[in-house]
């Protein structure tokens, strides 16, 4: 045993326990969140890289059922060049001619299925199981209470994994969130701003629709979900209302200590710049949902609050407490449910 640290792991932790980051936030007053605002957001959106450009959607319709009373449909969109995502897209049925509706964004979290148990596919019992476990069929239920809502999946997960592929020769065991993340930085990107730009082109598709209003759209999302629900916040200015989902905690402690982060979630440099609560932060004055769960086993409820507790004082000093919400709730890593309804409609319209 030697007398000193060797572990790569230890520094690391220590190095997270002593970092304040350059933009943590100790205005008191509207004026100086005004300028931490002005000065913080462009240097955190330029830790996402580079973009993948843009391209023509060149939408197919694929497929439509109906499901438990809501019109499902099936779309595939190109989002940069050479690569396309599904979209699935959920409509209720009392759609009448001429009339808008408000649409949601719902992005899923880790897990091996995807945008489509978000979505309600619950046709078989893993997908009934996921459900299940986390009240995850958000984009099924707010679509049934009567919103649009639409889904495609991130690089590295359900239709857009690898290892979904036949004969594909890397072993299932690779974690692709972080294998994305290597590849994308070395491109001088990052898997957010690659991830972040695909939703945009989902948005850019859903509001073309004849039945969605497009000054109305809203984004939702769990877990990673929540990652993507942020960081979309933050790069479209259109996507009006956000829930983050079971998404909240203090860097130094979910990801150094915890090692509960990946590739999807991070930008080089960040945590130079901001923790998470002012990451989450910067999306004041615009209304924001945070679902936090007493028993969740994935962000402890400790820092979970601790983090929530810092966005509400950014709101307070904006002079914005009324946009932002907690949904606690007494369950596990999931969906809380009990206030989305009342805060889209609030935000979005009925």
């Amino acid at each position: 045993m030697s007398f000193r640290n060797l572990s790569p792991q230890k520094m690391f932790q220590k190095l997270a326990d002593d970092r304040t980051p350059a933009f943590t936030f100790t205005a008191t007053e509207r004026s100086g969140w005004e300028a931490w605002r002005a000065a913080a957001l462009p240097k955190v959106l330029a830790c996402l890289g580079d973009w993948p450009e843009r391209c023509d959607l060149n939408p197919m319709f694929l497929a439509e059922w109906e499901h438990d009373g809501l019109l499902k449909q099936r779309w595939l969109i190109d989002v940069q060049d050479g690569l396309s995502a599904v979209l699935l897209l959920a409509i209720p049925r009392d759609l009448t001619p001429g009339t808008r509706r408000p649409a949601i964004l719902c992005w899923h979290g880790h897990g091996p299925h995807g945008k489509e148990p978000v979505m309600g596919n619950d046709s078989s019992p893993e997908l009934r199981a996921s459900i299940a476990q986390a009240n995850y069929n958000y984009g099924h239920q707010m679509a049934k209470a009567g919103f649009v809502t639409f889904a495609i999946d991130w690089i590295g997960c359900g239709e857009r994994h690898d290892c979904q592929k036949p004969n594909h020769y890397t072993p299932q065991t690779r974690d692709w969130c972080n294998l994305y993340y290597l590849h994308a930085t070395m491109l001088g990107m990052t898997s957010i701003s690659i991830n972040v730009s695909h939703g945009m082109s989902a948005v850019d598709f859903v509001q073309s629709l004849p039945y969605v209003d497009p000054e109305r759209i809203g984004v939702m999302g769990l877990s990673g979900g929540g990652t993507m629900t942020l960081w979309s916040t933050l790069c479209d200015a259109r996507l009006k209302a956000s829930e983050i989902i079971c998404y909240s905690d203090l860097w130094a402690h979910f990801g150094f200590r915890d090692l509960n982060y990946c590739g999807m979630q991070v930008a080089p440099g960040l945590f130079k710049l901001v923790d998470l609560p002012e990451a989450q932060g910067l999306l004041c004055p615009r209304p924001l949902l945070v679902d936090i769960g007493a028993n969740d086993t994935c962000f402890s409820v400790d820092t979970a609050m601790a983090c929530f507790r810092r966005v509400a004082r950014i709101y307070e000093v904006a002079g914005a407490e009324n946009n932002l919400e907690l949904d606690f709730f007494a369950g596990e890593h999931g969906w809380g449910g009990q206030r989305s309804l009342a805060f889209f409609r609030r935000h979005l319209g009925a």
